[in-house]
């Protein structure tokens, strides 16, 4: 029998409504703006632990920034000045992640090894001594004469180098992956990086071969340099170890502005066996910044 499309959607219409598969338009959208969020929301689940990026929201106090955090029931925080640590744990949050070296001057390049050993080496103690488990490392900027191959070696031996000091401290090295597509901003991405494509840093994590060593699947990056998110976080799950969000493009809130549906990314995190921290690190736009935070808690909420 031969139905044309139009019959076909007009049989069809009633039994969807009555199973539920509603229009996108006619079911309330977490990813939504301001008016979508309930100021005294507080993360109800326990399939991620939240934490947040300092750093987005200067510059407001790291002090009064973890008050808020901890409020809304976030249980971490990172990128904030050392010196800020004794006081947001007297708060109650842990410090989910330490910085070691910054992302441009890395072990890729053989100038900058020494300081990187030696920068990874002291925020090792530094983790072990507040209590976080992880140390963020990056691969570097490309320079003027590298060899691909050579580089990625340098990355896997400094690393290699320093990993008898975490293991023995319970420390786990985690290095991040960085889209080197956005120019329009120092923070949205950072043209040059050496280490911009998440296949490329998944197979150094694998080089590398320690359980002390993972991968930072920062869903943004991945997001602008490789697409098929969730496809990907399946791929690598037993690499990842620690997860960064926000929106794409624009490195913004997890709103309807954006194009990454970050309650289906969730579920397939947790889905996938990940339960660990994710950190928000995305730059406000709202008129009220702590909005935003907890409306990414909200959203992330599973």
């Amino acid at each position: 029998m031969n139905v044309s499309r139009r019959q076909f959607l007009a049989r069809s219409t009633p039994a969807i409504a009555v199973a539920g598969f509603l229009p996108a338009n006619a079911q309330a959208d977490p990813r939504k703006g301001p008016e979508s969020v309930d100021p005294a929301y507080r993360i109800r689940n326990q399939g991620v632990r939240h934490s947040l990026m300092g750093w987005c929201w200067k510059p407001m106090d790291p002090v009064e920034l973890a008050r808020h955090a901890r409020e809304m029931g976030l249980t971490g925080i990172e990128g904030i000045d050392r010196k800020f640590y004794p006081a947001v744990r007297a708060l109650g949050l842990e410090i989910s992640l330490v910085t070691a070296h910054g992302f441009a001057q890395g072990p890729c390049n053989p100038q900058f090894r020494a300081e990187v050993v030696a920068k990874l080496d002291d925020a090792i103690d530094v983790a072990a001594e507040v209590g976080c488990k992880k140390v963020i490392t990056f691969t570097g900027m490309k320079f003027d004469g590298m060899d691909p191959e050579q580089a990625a070696k340098d990355c896997v031996d400094a690393w290699k180098s320093v990993l008898s000091h975490a293991e023995r401290r319970g420390i786990t090295l985690v290095l991040e992956h960085l889209n080197s597509r956005d120019a329009s901003h120092p923070m949205k991405g950072h043209p040059g990086y050496f280490g911009d494509d998440v296949d490329f840093c998944a197979d150094l994590v694998r080089r590398v071969g320690s359980p002390n060593f993972k991968l930072l699947f920062d869903i943004y990056h991945v997001s602008v340099m490789n697409g098929d998110v969730i496809r990907r976080f399946r791929a690598y799950r037993d690499l990842i170890g620690h997860v960064h969000t926000a929106g794409n493009p624009g490195r913004c809130e997890l709103d309807d502005q954006q194009e990454i549906n970050y309650p289906a990314v969730m579920r397939a995190v947790v889905d996938a066996g990940y339960h660990d921290f994710v950190a928000h690190e995305f730059l406000p736009t709202w008129a009220d910044p702590i909005l935003a935070l907890r409306h990414a808690a909200m959203v992330c909420d599973v």
